[in-house]
């Protein structure tokens, strides 16, 4: 059987999964240094939505529709609640990425850190499926150039790559010194369910 892009990503909520790692956007980008706003920014994405057209319960085989076309997903036996997934419930997929950069008024010992956490919350045996998974990612790094006019900071994480920030309040900047800590906060969820239609 071949599967649709979305089979993939609800394969990772409702089979079991039990943590994914923290990657974020830092540890994925070029060289170059890219420049984030000195602010929490909160973004959410719909990656997937469409309606639930098919329930096989012999072969546990679910068929989602959306204007995109139809997709097939096998849901294995790690989900308790199948019998709850009735034709029409909708399935809703979604991410959600924030990023927050603080500046810290200390200096600098030569330790910079990365922290991660993992947590995964599932819907109850009774419930229709639903599976999040949050990741969070704090980085100590060390300012290594301030200016001033521009409003930009760049700082040097713990693999030594160097980001340039942009601080939207100049204020923020007015005792900042090369030499200092920030601390940058990323935060990524992404969140599959199927729920029932409002009437």
């Amino acid at each position: 059987m071949k599967f649709a892009p979305i089979a993939m990503m609800l394969a990772v909520f409702f089979a079991g999964t039990t943590a994914v790692n923290a990657q974020s956007p830092s540890a994925t980008g070029a060289a170059k240094p890219v420049v984030i706003d000195a602010a929490v920014t909160d973004n959410i994405y719909q990656l997937y939505e469409g309606e639930v057209v098919k329930v096989d319960k012999k072969t546990r085989t679910i068929t989602f529709k959306n204007k995109e076309g139809e997709s097939k997903f096998v849901a294995g036996p790690d989900i308790k609640n199948f019998d709850q997934i009735k034709k029409g419930d909708r399935v809703n997929v979604n991410y959600e990425l924030a990023v927050a950069i603080e500046l810290i008024k200390t200096k600098s010992d030569g330790v910079r850190s990365k922290t991660e956490t993992n947590t995964v919350t599932k819907s109850k045996s009774t419930e229709k499926p639903s599976e999040t998974i949050t990741n969070k990612t704090t980085i100590i790094a060390d300012i290594v150039e301030v200016n001033r006019e521009k409003k930009l900071v760049s700082v040097k994480g713990p693999s030594g790559k160097i980001t340039t920030v942009t601080v939207k309040n100049p204020a923020l900047l007015a005792d900042v010194q090369v030499g200092e800590q920030v601390k940058v906060i990323y935060f990524d969820a992404m969140a599959a369910s199927i729920t029932t239609p409002k009437k």
